[in-house]
C-alpha cells in the first residue's frame, strides 16, 4: 500500500471498524427511525426537514449515521415500500 492510500485509510472512521454493526449501531439506528424530523424527511422527500436531514444531520447526527450503517441507505432517502408493509 503506497503512503497516500494508507493515509486516506486512516481518515475513514469506517476502515477501523471493518463494517460490524454493533448493537449499539441498531440502537442509534432506531433512535433514527423514530425521530420526528428524519421521519418527515423520509416520508415526503421535500421541505425544510428534508434539507436538514440531506445537508446536514448526515455528518453531525451519530443516529443518521448509524441508520446508514445499519439499513445501507441514507437517512433521508425513502424506505421501499416492501419495507413499510412488514
Amino acid at each position: 500500500m503506497d503512503r497516500i492510500s494508507l493515509i486516506l485509510s486512516n481518515r475513514n472512521p469506517e476502515s477501523m471498524s471493518n463494517g460490524a454493526i454493533t448493537d449499539k449501531d441498531r440502537a442509534r439506528a432506531q433512535r433514527c427511525v423514530e425521530c420526528p424530523v428524519c421521519t418527515r424527511a423520509r416520508r415526503k422527500q421535500r421541505g425544510f426537514a428534508f434539507w436538514l436531514v440531506k445537508r446536514v444531520e448526515r455528518g453531525l447526527c451519530p443516529y443518521c449515521k448509524a441508520y446508514e450503517r445499519v439499513y445501507g441507505r441514507k437517512a433521508h432517502e425513502p424506505v421501499p415500500e416492501e419495507e413499510q408493509t412488514a
